[in-house]
Formats: structure tokens, C-alpha cells, sequence
């Protein structure tokens, strides 16, 4: 599956559950996550969608890392499988993300 398709798919689950999934852009930050979900009850999550096989660059994992040290939800998700889990996790609503 391609990124653009997860992406699709992940802003049509996020909405489903209540939720937006803003395209993140942040001017001067390379590297920032693709997404930024906002749902009900206090949860937000970055979330950085790349193809198949793909890992996040030097720079995005430098961003990653930040974000995580600063107490921020950060999901990486590249298949279908990935995506389905993180969903199935949000509408679960238990304990932390992987």
C-alpha cells in the first residue's frame, strides 16, 4: 500500500472515531511527523506514515525522539496491519501505545 493510501485511510478511520487528523506542517522544523490526531477525551497522538519497509529518516528520528522525550505520542505506522492495529487500539481506549 502506498503512503498516500494509508494516509487516506488513517484520516477516515480517525474521523469514524470522532477524531481529526491535521496534516502537520511546522515551518523550520524538517522532520515533524506527517500527521497530527486530536480525538475525544484528551488524546493526541503524532503520527509519521511511511511506504512499506520504510524507517523514518536521521532528521525524523531526531523529531521523534524529541517529541517522546517531551512526554508526546509518536505512532510510525507503514502497512495496512500497522494502521488496523493503531485503530483497533484507539477505539480499545487501554493503557499506552506500543
Amino acid at each position: 500500500m502506498l503512503e498516500k493510501e494509508l494516509e487516506k485511510n488513517l484520516k477516515y478511520e480517525i474521523k469514524k472515531l470522532g477524531g481529526r487528523a491535521y496534516k502537520f506542517i511546522s515551518p523550520g522544523n524538517a522532520g515533524v511527523p506527517d500527521r497530527l490526531i486530536v480525538l475525544p477525551g484528551e488524546r493526541v497522538y503524532f503520527v509519521e506514515l511511511k511506504r512499506p519497509g520504510e524507517k523514518p529518516r536521521k532528521l525524523q528520528e531526531k523529531q521523534i525522539k524529541f517529541l517522546q522525550e517531551l512526554g508526546c505520542s509518536v505512532v510510525i505506522i507503514s502497512t495496512e496491519k500497522e494502521l488496523e492495529d493503531f485503530i483497533n487500539y484507539l477505539r480499545e481506549g487501554d493503557g499506552e501505545w506500543k
